[in-house]
């Protein structure tokens, strides 16, 4: 183990079921590699802080040596101070009869003060990944009340769309997930987001050209991924937690490690006018790391049923963004 410095990891809502997935697998060093020593912050509601101390036994009772020391606090400012990384898991969920407006207003009523606090305390170097649906609007919100921030810092997280869309494609042409690459995510973390086949490579080869069914690309497999979430909550009774930690795991990696060649991340991050998307909507593209910076990947071709999916997803975010405006400074 390092000698250096621990890093700071702040996680929110940290006794959620997402969390527990996340946490142990942080402890072991799956976030950000088997060499860094961690202090990790986890942030939670007071009337949560009892479950999450018997979380902090469990991460104890591993003895997990890159673990320095854990810390839980109902305080924002005291969770970032220090943080190099925020993970920001928790929001709260939809429910039964509540508009996606007032869904968005609620979080927006977390997101803000919880971008402030960033601001107020965090480390020079952090950087966010909001995960807390929806995590896109989320991450606006909270990026807009911390403009001393870089917006190249935060990112929303449309991994866990990657991964089940790469899964799909590699289940249907019989190879290994690994042989699946390039495969971009459009707009936003929701039923709307376009997996882009065009685009994406199966063992080198076009993926649609492998597939062999434009029918079953274009219509079952694009909603499958729209909808894999819910059909995970229909068959197992909760929403994913387990795939959605896997994918803060993967997120975190593909901005810290250099992306293979031939191949993109998929990240949500704040539109430059790339592909046409408006400047400042956090927007999932596909995305390539040097390790220490990223860019958008230039040069995807969308033929006019994938610029109808992308405007799509882009025309919701728009109406997500103008539903919170009140909670966007000027």
């Amino acid at each position: 183990m390092s000698n250096q410095a621990a890093v700071r990891v702040a996680v929110s809502g940290a006794s959620g079921n997402v969390s527990y997935a996340l946490l142990f697998r942080i402890a072991s060093g799956q976030l950000l590699g088997p060499d860094t020593s961690l202090d990790l912050r986890l942030l939670d509601i007071e009337p949560a802080l009892k479950p999450l101390q018997g979380v902090v036994m469990e991460l104890d009772d591993c003895a997990f040596p890159l673990v320095r020391s854990i810390e839980m606090t109902a305080d924002a400012k005291t969770a970032f101070d220090g943080v190099s990384w925020v993970l920001l898991v928790g929001s709260v969920p939809r429910r039964e009869g509540m508009e996606r407006g007032d869904l968005l207003k609620i979080n927006g009523g977390i997101f803000g003060p919880q971008g402030r606090a960033i601001a107020a305390a965090a480390a020079s170097d952090v950087r966010i990944l909001v995960v807390g649906n929806p995590c896109n609007t989320n991450c606006l919100i909270a990026r807009s009340n911390a403009p001393e921030i870089p917006a190249d810092r935060w990112f929303s997280m449309v991994r866990l769309d990657q991964n089940r869309a790469k899964a799909q494609l590699a289940r249907r042409a019989g190879v290994p997930v690994s042989d699946v690459r390039n495969l971009a995510i459009w707009g936003n973390h929701s039923a709307t987001q376009y997996p882009d086949f065009r685009n994406a490579r199966i063992g080198g080869r076009p993926a649609a050209d492998v597939i062999g069914d434009d029918a079953w690309l274009r219509g079952e497999f694009i909603t499958s991924v729209q909808q894999r979430g819910a059909a995970v909550i229909s068959a197992r009774g909760a929403s994913s937690a387990g795939s959605a930690a896997g994918a803060v795991i993967d997120s975190v990696v593909s901005i810290h490690t250099p992306t293979q060649a031939g191949d993109c991340a998929g990240l949500a991050v704040m539109s430059r006018g790339e592909y046409g998307i408006p400047e400042g909507l956090q927007f999932g593209f596909p995305i390539r790391s040097t390790g220490s910076s990223w860019q958008v990947v230039e040069g995807f071709e969308h033929d006019d049923f994938a610029r109808d999916k992308i405007r799509i997803t882009m025309e919701e975010l728009l109406a997500e963004r103008e539903e919170v405006r009140d909670l966007l400074p000027s």
